[in-house]
């Protein structure tokens, strides 16, 4: 079970105790997230259907516009992350981007049928969840050990997953009580994403505050996270990757014509991998912590190969409508929060969220290129060679993952794991080494203290390309 800690860490080491329980912060933030997916989820869990199905777009079209959508995410990421680096603000812009995302929902209201203003409020939404997600990861990584990161982010995935199992359910619920009334879909989504907004301002404390001048904050800087080599290794791997990950709205649509399941079940088909979302993430995290982050973030993306052999196996379709969800649910337990835990102890505080927002944004371009590469290959060759083409590009993009990514040793509590350079913590008793600021030639945080750049002594086995870090992690 896990249970809020109240107050900041003390320089003291946690009892084991203490490492199986979660921040305030965190389950705040995952209650806002929840909340805030289950109005999400209200207008968006058709969409799919009813662009290529509905409106009679063509895949090639459909991949374009979602490329453009997550493309217009991925650029606002930059922008988010390093405005909440200035001064520590993490909380207030991942207010503004919540905030944009519930007046989307007003959008959709006023649009009425106009292909425009519908576009207009899907593009608000998704600005909206890029300006809000590096601050509120960032928010998660100061507020957790390092060790402990991804059972962190497994349990804000975990209750961020409920919301988009709810949401489609209360979506359905409340067309079926209103005769299909979508206008009603649209308010009650708004008032739902207000909420999180008022609840975000409730329960979640401020960001880290730095004193002003203590690190200078410039727009030539939002690549200085990419002077370590451990993070060049790990945003070149999420690139390629991404490159090479087949949109799940693409696969619902394939599963759909695989079964030939009616048009009204479509919708809760993303119901399945939400499931298997929810009961893996938080095992995936605590996995994660023990064994390394990197293997189970490449085991994930090796589901998604599995679920595209699926697709193109002859199997019934009984084993396609459980089979694929669930691969899915893997995929995203394995792979979403484990992608942050892994890349935030790489990043001192001062750049958590412009070295997240980095990562994220490299990976959802590539994923740009990805949704409009599979449309097209659909759109000229037809479905089975899409898939042909996207199986053989994964199964290459997690060879060469493999190689770019850095090692990540077990790092479970009370083990310093042998060959690491992130230490888990200050042995009993001693007192914690000072936050480290790992980038040379920039001036470091107040109280922190800067990187050498001097390789740690013969024999402790540095992990190839990753930076000596020393010290706990802050709370937010």
């Amino acid at each position: 079970m896990y249970l809020a800690t109240t107050g900041r860490r003390d320089a003291s080491p946690a009892p084991s105790g203490a490492r199986r329980r979660v921040s305030a912060t965190v389950l705040a933030l995952g209650t806002v997230s929840l909340v805030t997916d289950v109005s999400s989820e209200m207008v968006t869990a058709v969409l799919p259907l009813y662009l290529v199905v509905g409106l009679g777009l063509t895949p090639l079209q459909f991949g374009f516009l979602d490329g453009l959508f997550t493309g217009a995410t991925a650029l606002v990421r930059l922008a988010g992350g390093h405005a909440a680096d200035r001064g520590g603000h993490h909380k207030a812009v991942a207010g503004i981007g919540y905030a944009l995302s519930a007046c989307s929902r007003l959008g959709l209201l006023l649009a009425g049928g106009a292909t425009g203003g519908i576009a207009a409020a899907l593009a608000a939404d998704r600005l909206g969840k890029g300006i809000r997600t590096a601050p509120r990861d960032a928010l998660i990584t100061l507020d957790s050990p390092p060790d402990g990161l991804g059972r962190a982010f497994g349990v804000h995935r975990a209750m961020d997953t409920t919301g988009a199992l709810l949401g489609p359910l209360a979506a359905f619920a409340l067309l079926w009580a209103t005769a299909d009334a979508y206008d009603a879909v649209f308010v009650v989504s708004f008032c739902t994403g207000l909420l999180g907004v008022l609840l975000l301002v409730v329960l979640v404390p401020g960001g880290r505050r730095e004193p002003r001048g203590a690190t200078t904050h410039r727009v030539r800087d939002l690549a200085a996270p990419l002077r370590l080599p451990a993070v060049r290794r790990v945003v070149l791997g999420a690139a390629l990757l991404g490159a090479a990950t087949v949109g799940d709205a693409f696969l619902y649509l394939l599963l759909q014509q695989r079964t030939e399941l009616a048009a009204t079940w479509f919708p809760f088909l993303p119901l399945g991998a939400s499931a298997a979302y929810l009961l893996l993430a938080v095992p995936a995290g605590r996995l994660a912590d023990r064994v390394g982050r990197c293997r189970p973030f490449l085991y994930g993306h090796g589901a998604l190969l599995l679920a595209l052999g699926l697709l193109l196996a002859p199997v019934p379709g009984a084993v396609l409508l459980v089979g694929v969800p669930l691969l899915l649910g893997v995929f995203y337990a394995a792979t979403d929060g484990v992608l942050m835990a892994l890349t935030g102890p790489l990043l001192p505080p001062g750049r958590r969220a412009s070295g997240l927002a980095l990562v994220q944004t490299a990976q959802a371009l590539a994923k740009v290129g990805a949704a409009a590469g599979f449309g097209a290959a659909w759109t000229l060759w037809g479905p089975r060679a899409a898939l042909l083409l996207a199986l053989t590009g994964l199964a290459a993009a997690l060879s060469g993952a493999s190689r770019l990514l850095p090692a990540d040793p077990a790092s479970g509590p009370g083990r310093k794991p042998s060959g690491s350079g992130i230490p888990t913590g200050p042995p009993s008793g001693s007192e914690p080494a000072p936050e480290a600021e790992p980038y040379s030639g920039s001036e470091p945080a107040s109280g922190a203290a800067s990187y050498s750049g001097s390789e740690p002594p013969s024999g402790s086995g540095p992990v190839p390309g990753s930076e000596p870090y020393s010290g706990k992690e802050p709370s937010s």
